[in-house]
């Protein structure tokens, strides 16, 4: 997707038998999802949505700007899990201390002492609170939540933010390592002392 656009939206399975579809909105209101004009799709498409209850939308394509409103639930399902997306310049500058999430894809992750953890490759949110994927060289990703106790410090202008993770997890590869070693030199010496 080009960075242009924010992510507003996911039209979910199908509601009954005369073209309606569950939304999952990602606006901080979820009923204002709809105040934003049409939407967009991957491909293109553009849609339009009205609410007709709580989650559950009527869903109008426009095709070369004529509205087709989906009728059936055969065309409600071939939506299913169809993100929707909204131009960046539609959106209000976020507020000091606020980010879009796309904003923090592509940030370097440093720890609390500057050193370089990885880079933030994706976001997760699947409704109880954003998560970090964060990518580092020769190691698995790792899964930060997106709190202010894990994440205190973000700095969309320098590309950076500022990880803490619990002292459980090794986050740079080279202290994972060293870690693993000190786990073997102590698992050694439990079997000489035995």
């Amino acid at each position: 997707m080009p960075e242009s656009r924010i992510l507003l939206g996911v039209i979910g399975r199908a509601h009954g038998v005369r073209g309606l579809v569950r939304v999952t909105s990602h606006t901080a209101d979820p009923a204002a999802l709809t105040a934003y004009g049409p939407l967009t799709d991957e491909r293109g498409r553009r849609f339009v949505l009205r609410w007709r209850g709580e989650g559950v939308a009527e869903v109008t394509e426009l095709v070369d700007g004529q509205p087709a409103k989906l009728a059936d639930r055969s065309a409600a399902e071939k939506l299913t899990n169809t993100r929707l997306y909204i131009d960046r310049s539609a959106l209000p500058a976020p507020e000091e201390d606020e980010f879009y999430l796309a904003d923090l894809i592509g940030l370097d992750a440093v720890d609390t002492d500057g050193q370089r953890i990885g880079r933030v490759a994706l976001v997760h949110d699947y409704g109880a609170g954003a998560s970090l994927e964060i990518e580092r060289a020769g190691a698995p990703a790792l899964l930060v939540p997106f709190t202010r106790a894990a994440v205190p410090a973000v700095d969309v202008a320098a590309g950076r933010m500022t990880i803490v993770a619990p002292a459980e997890i090794a986050v740079r590869p080279e202290a994972q390592e060293a870690d693993a070693a000190a786990g073997q030199d102590m698992q050694a010496g439990e079997e000489a002392f035995a």
